[in-house]
């Protein structure tokens, strides 16, 4: 019995043949190929190739179809990716920006505050003085 591909069927049929049901996929590249198959089994070495031929090239298109596929997703995957790490990035940027100013206004303050210190230091040791008997 003949290996068979998916979606092709052998079927019983009058007499001990069984009949070769192709896909419309094997039909269309054996009609590319200018092969014209029997429709009753069995078939000739000749015939066996190159239908077996034919099934690989059926088999190795959905298995680049399915690759294409699978590449596709993970790309769309990484960009997806990407943009989320671009908008985590910005928004961490915005942050550290805001930190930075917020910084710079706690630093003049604590300048303010320390001159203020030795100002009322230097004030308290000028009244402070007292004349001890």
């Amino acid at each position: 019995q003949q290996p068979q591909a998916p979606g092709s069927q052998l079927r019983p049929s009058q007499g001990h043949f069984q009949e070769l049901v192709l896909t419309e996929d094997e039909k269309k590249l054996l009609l590319k190929e200018g092969v014209t198959l029997p429709t009753q089994l069995p078939l000739t070495k000749y015939e066996e190739r190159v239908l077996k031929k034919i099934r690989r090239k059926i088999r190795n298109k959905q298995s680049a179809q399915e690759s294409r596929k699978k590449k596709k997703e993970y790309i769309d995957g990484l960009e997806s990716r990407m943009s989320a790490c671009t908008a985590q990035n910005q928004e961490l940027q915005r942050k550290v920006l805001h930190l930075e100013k917020q910084n710079s206004s706690l630093l003049e303050q604590l300048k303010k505050l320390q001159a203020m210190v030795v100002q009322s230091s230097n004030k308290a040791a000028q009244t402070g003085t007292c004349l001890a008997v």
